[in-house]
């Protein structure tokens, strides 16, 4: 299965009516946040693959104009062609914007999802907009990561979690990745292809 992660930033290759060749695998389009919802509708559109996502600390605008035919995965897990794939929104607090949480508020919402967890046998992918702390995140407010998303991977072990938030340039794909534990953590600012396997990891409950 191929799998399209997009963040933060809008690209050429995704924007319009792009070339949908290089993208004629993917099954599913996973978004982390700080895109317009427009962009994130054409992207759907034009693929027409799902389309899940979080949103950002700066989509204020999905109040009122959420993204047209695609699932807001926040706080959720939910299967996808034997995936399992949970979603967590927003960044740590920085100015008291609404898409912008305290520590113990984003450890509350994990808390509350832990049921669901336990009663699907883990999960596979997590995406989120801010990264785990000390992992790809920075040491001002807005961009460390969260302690708890830490905790998230060590007890569930994911194959990959997907974050955006932090701006990067890479060079080759291997750059965006980190390995902790059995978990890729993946940067996907602009944009990244994943190809895996289907069906739920081993070990993984």
């Amino acid at each position: 299965m191929k799998i399209l992660s997009i963040s933060d930033t809008m690209v050429a290759e995704l924007s319009g009516r792009f070339d949908v060749r290089p993208f004629r695998e993917v099954e599913l389009v996973l978004s982390c946040g700080d895109l317009p919802p427009e962009y994130l509708a054409g992207v759907r559109q034009r693929l027409d693959v799902p389309l899940y996502y979080v949103r950002g600390n700066h989509d204020i605008r999905y109040h009122s104009t959420p993204p047209c035919g695609c699932l807001n995965l926040h706080q959720r897990c939910i299967p996808f062609k034997g995936l399992r794939i949970m979603g967590l929104e927003g960044s740590r607090w920085y100015n008291g914007g609404p898409i912008q949480y305290r520590e113990f508020q984003m450890r509350q919402m994990i808390w509350r999802m832990l049921p669901n967890l336990w009663f699907r046998g883990g999960v596979d992918i997590v995406i989120s907009h801010a990264p785990p702390r000390h992992i790809n995140d920075a040491e001002d407010r807005c961009h460390r990561g969260f302690e708890c998303f830490l905790k998230l991977i060590g007890r569930f072990k994911p194959r990959y979690f997907i974050h955006g938030h932090i701006h990067a340039h890479f060079s080759h794909p291997s750059q965006r990745q980190t390995l902790v534990g059995d978990t890729y953590v993946i940067n996907t600012f602009g944009y990244h292809l994943l190809e895996l396997a289907h069906g739920p990891s081993d070990g993984s409950d």
